[in-house]
């Protein structure tokens, strides 16, 4: 059965980018991201109240990644690698179908850079070649559409559409999931 098991946190890099581990010192960054209503407006999350509960999801990062649960990157630029731009990974992964589910956030500061395309490819070719994935899906949100253009700029294909599959914010929404075949399978 597949796993994410690694002896050590795998840190990548692209021309621009460097993909590493969270540390603690990400935790102003983390909260500065997930709390920005621009950034989460098609993210349908919970906002941290205060650092400490950012702190404690950093620790779930770390903690999920040493038991082989995900794999989620602080996306930083080579030129500042300590400050935290965004995060890319595969937050769920489905280990009996070879399946994993990514995501990716980015500060706006960075957006229309092609920062993201940067990172998901990466990512990507990561999970195909070293994980061993079949697929990789995301799931968006119907109105986000710079988010889908970017899944289908990279190959994805769009698989579902789900009316009011979950509950968020006092309403039901839609999402929209998008896959993409690992080509060597």
């Amino acid at each position: 059965m597949l796993q994410l098991n690694f002896p050590s946190f795998p840190t990548l890099e692209t021309e621009r980018l460097i993909l590493r581990s969270h540390t603690n010192a990400d935790a102003e960054a983390l909260f500065a991201l997930r709390t920005n209503e621009v950034l989460m407006k098609y993210i349908y999350r919970e906002r941290p109240k205060d650092l400490l509960e950012t702190t404690v999801l950093l620790a779930i990062f770390n903690t999920g990644f040493e038991n082989g649960d995900n794999l989620v990157w602080v996306i930083a630029l080579k030129e500042n690698p300590a400050q935290m731009i965004g995060e890319i990974g595969f937050y769920r992964t489905d280990y009996a179908n070879h399946r994993a589910e990514i995501g990716y956030m980015l500060h706006p500061d960075y957006w229309r850079k092609g920062v993201i395309s940067e990172a998901l490819v990466k990512a990507v070719a990561f999970g195909f070649e070293n994980i061993n994935l079949h697929s990789i899906c995301a799931g968006v949100s119907p109105k986000n559409n710079a988010s889908r253009l970017i899944l289908l700029k990279h190959g994805f294909e769009k698989e579902a559409y789900f009316k009011e599959q979950y509950y968020f914010g006092g309403q039901f929404l839609d999402s929209e999931i998008y896959g993409l075949l690992n080509p060597n399978h």
